[in-house]
């Protein structure tokens, strides 16, 4: 396979954007290391690697956000140096971030024209941008003109990310760098955004795709720059390059892709569900009927679109919620009524869905965020005094046993990337030693070389006889990862599968709700009720009541 920078220009010109030995260097730590990456017009190019591997820092690098210490950056043909981002829109140059920069109070049509608002006599003419942003969504497809007057915190995180490309593309820009734009949406929304770029780009556009996601990376991209540690490995032609190839190319190693076999068998049930009714924050409805039991040295896989009562279900099984009726027993002991805290005691932990917002507290250092949930628990606390000697060592051996990069126990949680976040959660809950664990999207934005060891080390706690339930909208995931497969529809579930035996092709037909069309492979039928809404997080309230006894009044989200 070909590793050698493309000097292709489809159009005869000048390459839209080529980055020649950039060296980016924050104190002792070098981000980037003589990197070179060319895109050429009218193309997307991915740029593909680990968390931590220096991609988004090269791309702040060419949007203006950092300055490089050695190296060239030009663009069109000429050779520039942005000093901020407004130079950088200037020149054409749009970035939508991993974490979006919209402002939720204001308007859809608020948020696109900020900074940029059209005037007349002095006045802006909110008539005029409303034209311009309707002429931009029919030239793509896109539905964005329909909720302009709506407030983007009410949005979904897939029309959020609509939004700001359509700000970019409001602002001028001819490039777009879209980082990780997939890591937080559903697949639905994923292929609707991977139709976007396609139509971009076939309208002459340029783009760096950055991801982790091989998958994506191959279906929509002409060439990949893979980075590792910093460096370029190489770059690649999109076609003929394989998931495999990538995958070493990322992480220096071969990856294994396949399902891993069970040694041995389920045990006696740990965590039972009878007959759940849960309502979402806005009183409707949201899990209806639903019984479900987790063995000891047992993934049970909960599949299924977002929204559809699964966010709920997580979290009336780990205290964050009531429930409307049924029962919730952990062992032989009914825990329906506990709340969180007290789940954590009884040894119940949980992966949150949003690490950001229910998983840490970002202001909080990782010795800090080692201990919530469990800072009045033996050996962190005695008599309501916190260890702090105890923690520290506790956060020191989660930053060891799962490679949490940068590995600096004091650094705050925000500086860590997205999934360096994960993996630090992730250690932080399998060392309280728990009986049993809720997993929600536990590798979502999470790298290949983190995906592994993620699934390796809960395929090892099912070896050991945890019991594990793992909620995921990613087929190769749950099937990856189950003993069992329950498809949840409109808050039910209306089958419980073999991982091994259904086909994706059944999967996604279950997951539609056409539960006639696999009947073979179904052991429950349930009716399918009404309309879902979608999924609230405000139970991050309950986690950040718990988050500390030091400080009760400690600002941040967990």
């Amino acid at each position: 396979m070909d590793t050698q920078p493309s000097t292709r220009t489809p159009d005869g010109g000048e390459p839209a954007v080529r980055l020649d030995t950039i060296t980016k260097r924050f104190g002792d730590v070098v981000a980037n290391d003589r990197v070179d990456l060319t895109l050429e017009r009218g193309t997307i190019h991915a740029l593909l690697g680990e968390n931590g591997s220096g991609k988004t820092t090269l791309m702040s690098v060419l949007y203006g956000l950092y300055d490089h210490d050695e190296g060239t950056v030009s663009v069109n043909g000429e050779r520039t140096d942005f000093d901020s981002p407004r130079d950088a829109m200037d020149a054409g140059i749009g970035m939508i971030h991993q974490h979006f920069q919209l402002i939720p109070p204001m308007t859809v049509l608020q948020n696109i024209v900020l900074g940029h608002e059209p005037t007349e006599r002095g006045l802006v003419n909110d008539a005029a941008a409303r034209d311009d942003i309707i002429d931009i969504c029919d030239r793509y497809g896109f539905d964005v003109d329909e909720y302009l007057d709506t407030p983007v915190g009410q949005l979904d995180l897939g029309a959020q990310q609509r939004v700001e490309i359509v700000k970019s593309l409001y602002r001028g820009a001819d490039i777009l760098i879209l980082d990780e734009p997939t890591a937080v949406l559903t697949p639905q929304e994923v292929d609707s955004l991977l139709a976007v770029m396609d139509d971009l780009r076939a309208d002459g556009r340029s783009l760096i795709f950055i991801t982790h996601k091989l998958d994506e990376a191959l279906e929509i991209s002409d060439e990949i720059t893979v980075l590792r540690d910093g460096e370029s490995v190489g770059t690649v032609e999109a076609t003929g390059a394989t998931e495999q190839e990538l995958a070493r190319m990322m992480v220096g190693r071969e990856v294994l892709f396949d399902r891993l076999d069970r040694e041995g068998e389920p045990g006696e049930p740990v965590l039972r569900a009878d007959q759940l009714r849960i309502d979402s924050d806005r009183g409707r409805e949201q899990v209806r009927g639903v019984d479900l039991t987790v063995r000891a040295g047992e993934i049970f896989g909960v599949a299924g679109v977002q929204g559809n009562g699964q966010t709920e279900l997580v979290e009336a099984l780990t205290g964050l919620r009531p429930v409307t009726s049924g029962e919730v027993h952990l062992h032989d002991e009914e825990i329906t009524e506990l709340r969180r805290r007290k789940r954590i005691e009884a040894g119940v932990a949980y992966i949150p869905e949003d690490r950001q917002r229910e998983g840490l507290v970002e202001d909080y250092s990782l010795v800090r965020n080692a201990v919530l949930g469990n800072q009045t628990l033996d050996p962190f606390a005695s008599r309501g005094v916190l260890n702090w000697g105890t923690v520290a060592d506790h956060a020191a051996d989660i930053i060891t046993e799962y490679d949490v990069q940068p590995p600096n126990a004091s650094t705050t949680a925000h500086s860590l990337s997205g999934g360096n976040q994960q993996k630090f959660i992730v250690g932080r809950e399998i060392g309280h030693d728990p009986d049993v664990m809720v997993a929600a999207h536990p590798t979502r934005g999470v790298d290949i070389g983190s995906i592994e060891f993620i699934h390796n080390r809960l395929i090892e706690l099912r070896e050991e006889g945890m019991a594990i339930l793992v909620v995921s909208s990613k087929l190769d995931e749950i099937q990856k990862l189950s003993d069992r497969v329950a498809v949840m529809y409109e808050g039910e579930f209306v089958a419980v599968v073999d991982p091994e035996s259904v086909t994706d092709e059944q999967l996604g037909l279950l997951m539609a709700g056409a539960a006639r069309e696999v009947d073979d492979y179904r052991d429950a039928t349930l009716a399918a009720g009404s309309d879902s809404s979608q999924p609230d997080t405000s139970a991050a309230e309950e986690t950040t009541a718990a988050a500390t006894d030091e400080n009760p009044t400690a600002g941040g989200r967990s």
